[in-house]
């Protein structure tokens, strides 16, 4: 318990008093220095009864919408102070908030509780950067009755959950059915396409052709399969796109923060398995990022930074965008690939013309416009015919940056494709290039009915488009060697599935 300058003041005039009386030889003043002694002391009983009554009837509570919270999210947090009864004494209460968190207003966290009232309460905005179980100390409540002065602690000690920014509740599976297994998990040793032979069966109804042992059907006059046991590691190559419709959906939830769960995910499933891991990130002007299959620490290490650094195209992409981070990428020919922008505008090398002297071979087909010589309309058709390829490639860069891919592989390569379905036929173009040379393909598609703003204000209209990107994937599913996968909001898509189950029953 401390005394304040108002009591200092009563003891300094006992004091004085005192002091006064034994100089002047007046007893008479000894008795008004009794009189203010016996005056402190009922003071402080009383001060001190009131206190006792008061920590018996104070409830002190700290209250939020919700004991989870995301990371730098501003959230309400109220402050109440109420007592049992009305006390005679002065309450300061300081809300005791956690380390690290961030308010608007300091003096929003404290509320003052005047004498003989019942309570008070403010509301502070406080948010808390830091990931993890954050614990509100006890609140600190100062009583006074403007002489004593006492600092005690009351209320309990809540918790408040910080979670990281991002997608939360995150559905990854088939028409509704979540995938249970870890995203990328194989067996080490299986029956199928690979390396040393393991078996010798009959062929059934949808063995496909190449899989028949000729040798093995001609000894036996009936068609055989032969399986092989499959490597131990596969190299596994990741082709993100981050194109403008990834961006789709609220900020830290949109379509590429979603599958970007997912890519880490299959990452260190990869890491686990210590197969060799390649990255392949598109962007609208083309490959962005380009590093090759390798089972290093540092490499893991590498493609898990540049997933966590990928993000959409810029609204207006730069032209350093089109630029890939890695080494320049070779083409189907071999030739080393510049950027897409530059290639476009410069045009293609016109073919050799033998014996040509009288005119310069033209590097652009606006030369060729308007110029009806027989040496013009030789080129013409073969520039048109490069410039539809560009514009080609150009629309549709996750294609092509699998086929460059394919080009440039020496060995089979499993292929996991993360991007949406706002364009399927460039998805079924992209995974029909990836199942070339054997090769293993998964699909994780973004819907789009589940990011967009509103997207589930008409049900039956959002119903009938998911139907649509069902379609598309088990079109992809049917592929032999494919699975396909659907990774978005699992409330969204639960209200989507519920509906239907709804619309099922009123039929």
């Amino acid at each position: 318990m401390r005394v304040t300058r108002h009591l200092w003041g009563c003891v300094s005039l006992a004091g004085f008093l005192a002091a006064l009386a034994v100089v002047l030889e007046r007893p008479l003043l000894l008795a008004g220095v009794a009189l203010i002694g016996a005056w402190l002391l009922a003071t402080q009983s009383a001060f001190l009864a009131a206190l006792e009554r008061t920590r018996r009837g104070l409830s002190v509570t700290r209250s939020m919408p919700s004991s989870s919270v995301r990371a730098d999210e501003s959230v309400p947090v109220t402050l109440a102070a109420t007592l049992a009864d009305p006390a005679p004494l002065h309450l300061d209460v300081d809300a005791g908030l956690p380390t690290a968190t961030k308010t608007a207003d300091g003096d929003a966290t404290a509320v003052a509780v005047e004498p003989e009232t019942t309570g008070a309460e403010r509301t502070a905005v406080a948010s808390w950067p830091v990931v993890g179980t954050h614990t509100f100390d006890p609140a600190r409540v100062t009583a006074t009755d403007g002489r004593f002065r006492e600092t005690f602690a009351a209320g309990g000690s809540p918790t408040v959950s910080v979670e990281s920014r991002g997608p939360q509740a995150i559905h990854v599976g088939e028409g509704g059915d979540r995938l249970t297994s870890v995203y990328g998990e194989h067996a080490l040793r299986r029956s199928g396409r690979g390396l040393e032979p393991a078996e010798l069966r009959e062929h059934v109804p949808g063995d496909a052709a190449k899989r028949i042992d000729w040798k093995a059907t001609a000894r036996l006059a009936t068609p055989h399969v032969r399986e092989y046991e499959t490597e131990t590691t596969r190299r596994t190559l990741l082709v993100v796109d981050h194109r403008r419709p990834l961006a789709t959906g609220p900020p830290s939830e949109t379509k590429l923060d979603y599958l970007r769960e997912v890519m880490l995910a299959t990452a260190e499933s990869a890491r686990d398995s210590d197969d060799p891991l390649g990255l392949r990130c598109v962007g609208d002007r083309g490959v962005t990022t380009d590093l090759e299959p390798a089972a290093t620490a540092e490499a893991y290490a590498t493609i898990r930074r540049e997933l966590l650094d990928v993000e959409p195209t810029p609204a207006t992409p730069s032209p350093q965008a089109s630029t890939a981070r890695a080494r320049p990428q070779a083409t189907d020919g071999g030739r080393s690939e510049t950027p897409r922008a530059t290639r476009d505008d410069a045009g293609p090398s016109p073919p050799v013309h033998g014996g040509a002297t009288r005119r310069t071979a033209r590097h652009s087909v606006r030369d060729l416009e308007g110029d009806t010589d027989p040496f013009a309309e030789t080129l013409r058709p073969f520039y048109a015919e490069s410039r539809r390829d560009s514009r080609r490639d150009r629309d549709r860069p996750l294609s092509d940056a699998v086929r460059t891919s394919l080009a440039s592989s020496v060995s089979a390569t499993r292929t996991i494709v993360f991007t949406d379905d706002s364009d399927p036929a460039e998805v079924r173009e992209t995974v029909s290039l990836a199942r070339r040379n054997d090769s293993d393909v998964t699909v994780f598609l973004a819907p789009s009915v589940l990011y967009e703003p509103g997207g589930l204000d008409d049900i039956e209209r959002a119903y009938e488009r998911y139907r649509e990107f069902e379609s598309l994937r088990r079109d992809l599913g049917r592929l032999e060697g494919v699975r396909a996968f659907e990774v978005g909001p699992a409330d969204r898509l639960g209200t989507v599935l519920e509906a239907a189950r709804d619309r099922g029953g009123r039929r």
